[in-house]
């Protein structure tokens, strides 16, 4: 059997990125906006201010406004609820992101909570949960879209395919599960309670890997030909000894048995913060009675 096609994640993000720059253009030169996304990083996590950068870097490269507010580690969750309502009432802001993780004196429902739903652009708030899970319009998670989108690449019709999530997280698994039943698909959600995950996996025509725990996922846990999307990401040792980056999935040994596989760094990725974007200028236009973009 021939080795799984590479779904190539960061080239169809560069795709996104550009659809959206253009949707972007298009805003500011018909309806004179230009939609911004405001992202909030309480302490100084050396990963949160990476993520936070790289956002700010990919608003601009895509001609969305951006607006960054750094809160101290130690501020209240009352203080970081009002910066929320600050922003809700700022009609340039038309997408609001608290990075995760917070502080441990900060409840994360309370302030998810807190967010308009018309500008969580993280899909978060029980709200839009809600409408996703009730097949009503709303703000979609991003790294859950993104995964879709690849899946849907490497199989433009999901209908009646079989789809097996590794993980439950509201992130990531509980999401991708909605987002894979409301794409027709016959949907399994494995977790850290359930019994024969390799033999249920096996059953996948999709397989999506968010389980955070890197090369668990091996190649028999595959069905021949499957489609196996992986949004795990962690560090692993090298046979040099240096740490290097890995998915939950076993990329040498599942490769030789899917049919079609995201790498890891490289595949889901990049999609998140292009999906990012595009809830954004969503967000922006729905907002305005606009319709949604074509990004």
């Amino acid at each position: 059997m021939a080795q799984a096609r590479i779904i190539d994640g960061k080239a169809i993000a560069d795709q996104l990125r550009r659809r959206v720059a253009d949707a972007t253009a298009q805003l500011r030169e018909r309806h004179n906006f230009v939609p911004g996304l405001a992202t909030i990083l309480v302490g100084d996590d050396a990963a949160s201010l990476t993520y936070v950068r790289a956002k700010g870097v990919a608003c601009a490269a895509a001609g969305l406004a951006s607006f960054e507010r750094r809160l101290p580690g130690d501020i209240s969750e009352a203080l970081l609820i009002a910066e929320i309502g600050r922003l809700h009432a700022d009609e340039r802001v038309d997408g609001i992101l608290v990075q995760l993780p917070l502080p441990p004196q900060i409840d994360v429902h309370r302030v998810i909570s807190a967010i308009d739903p018309q500008k969580d652009v993280d899909g978060f708030n029980p709200v839009n949960v809600g409408r996703l899970w009730t097949g009503f319009q709303g703000l979609v998670p991003c790294t859950p879209q993104g995964c879709l989108i690849l899946a849907r690449l490497a199989c433009p019709d999901l209908t009646g395919a079989e789809a097996v999530v590794l993980g439950r997280s509201n992130i990531l698994g509980r999401p991708m599960a909605a987002l894979l039943l409301a794409a027709d698909c016959t949907v399994t959600v494995v977790h850290s309670k359930t019994r024969n995950a390799a033999a249920i996996a096996r059953r996948a025509d999709i397989l999506i890997a968010a389980i955070g725990r890197p090369l668990t996922v091996g190649g028999d846990w595959i069905k021949p030909g499957a489609i196996v999307i992986d949004a795990g990401i962690g560090l692993v040792r090298g046979p040099d000894g240096r740490n290097r980056l890995a998915g939950d999935v076993d990329f040498a040994t599942v490769r030789d048995v899917a049919g079609a596989i995201t790498p890891v760094p490289g595949g889901v990725g990049p999609m998140t913060i292009a999906c990012l974007l595009r809830n954004t200028v969503i967000a922006a236009c729905r907002r305005r009675g606009l319709d949604d973009p074509e990004a």
